[in-house]
């Protein structure tokens, strides 16, 4: 083998080598903790808190979920059953004034089966749902989390088995901001959030008042 071609095939196993570390790299800041943080904002912290303030047990926890559910790609929804989902909202909206923890549980389905619509996994897995959303959707997620707490405390005797109706008001109010990521047609390139949704909330805010 003469010099020449042994020089061209140590360029390309170097070139090789160059751009397996640069992936490597690239991955590791997606889930390092500076990078966990840029990606998960206020979730972040919450799972620091749950983990007692051990950051790298946190980091570890969200370090999975990423590479479990960083590669979903979210399917768009039909026009036809969007409008199904913005009708069920609108009708948990209204029945909140009524019976406010009755539409918090609509809101929980509902929410479920939107995600599952999106593609991600289905809404008996609820810990896997939420974690799949977590990556694709943190700054907007928890709203989900706290709606689903209120539904299975009943079941559970937890403390929120005693919320307010102001309480479940501020969740299903937060809950909504996912709703709108979930519904947009532009969500599945980040996360959005409708003109349409501010105002319905604007909008709930002051019947929930009204039957508070």
């Amino acid at each position: 083998m003469s010099t020449g071609v042994i020089i061209v095939l140590i360029v390309i196993v170097v070139g090789v080598v160059a751009a397996a570390a640069a992936l490597a790299l690239r991955a590791r800041g997606a889930t390092g903790g500076s990078g966990l943080k840029r990606r998960f904002g206020p979730e972040y912290d919450r799972t620091v808190a749950r983990h007692d303030g051990d950051a790298k047990a946190a980091e570890q926890e969200l370090g999975a979920r990423v590479q479990e559910h960083g590669s979903l790609h979210e399917q768009p929804l039909e026009p036809a059953a969007r409008e199904q989902f913005q009708a069920r909202w609108a009708s948990a909206q209204e029945l909140f004034v009524d019976s406010p923890r009755q539409a918090v549980a609509d809101v929980d389905q509902l929410l479920g089966e939107v995600a599952g619509a999106r593609g991600f996994p289905d809404v008996q897995e609820y810990e896997k749902q939420f974690d799949a959303l977590s990556v694709h959707h943190a700054d907007h997620v928890h709203g989900y989390r706290r709606v689903h707490r209120v539904v299975t405390a009943r079941t559970n005797g937890t403390p929120e088995s005693q919320a307010g109706t102001e309480e479940m008001r501020e969740a299903m109010l937060e809950a909504r901001a996912l709703f709108d990521d979930l519904v947009s047609d532009d969500s599945r390139n980040g996360n959005s959030h409708g003109r349409g949704g501010r105002h319905s909330i604007g909008a709930f805010n002051k019947q929930a008042l009204k039957g508070s």
